[in-house]
């Protein structure tokens, strides 16, 4: 009897990944997302196959990249009524994920910096 051998391929997942094929204007995004985040403190970026985590201890947000945009998703501890907010979860009493579509680095403006702190410090 023979054994056949069965070969995965493993894509190495990477934060780079996210953006080829994308404009410019999408990463600079994330890195403004990225920067805002650390100056809070200590973050992961960690790439899964269709979005980015960035987590503290856990995850507070989650990026996914759009043709000419990103998904930022955050946790909050209400929802906030707010027009950039086009999609509320509520996961549980306490606990609802916000998304918000960004089209620019400007979109990460002092109102999206308090509420990416505020889901910073819920992760721990």
């Amino acid at each position: 009897m023979k054994k056949i051998q069965t070969v995965v391929a493993i894509e190495r997942l990477s934060i780079d990944n996210h953006f080829v094929n994308q404009p410019p204007s999408v990463r600079q995004i994330y890195d403004r997302i990225l920067s805002k985040a650390r100056s809070f403190g200590p973050v992961i970026e960690d790439p899964k196959k269709t979005s980015i985590h960035l987590a503290k201890r856990s995850a507070f947000a989650g990026i996914q990249t759009r043709r000419n945009s990103l998904i930022l998703t955050l946790k909050s501890t209400e929802n906030i009524e707010d027009s950039r907010i086009f999609r509320r979860q509520r996961a549980s009493a306490n606990r609802w994920y916000l998304e918000a579509k960004l089209t620019s680095a400007d979109d990460v403006d002092d109102w999206l910096t308090e509420k990416l702190r505020l889901s910073y410090e819920l992760s721990g």
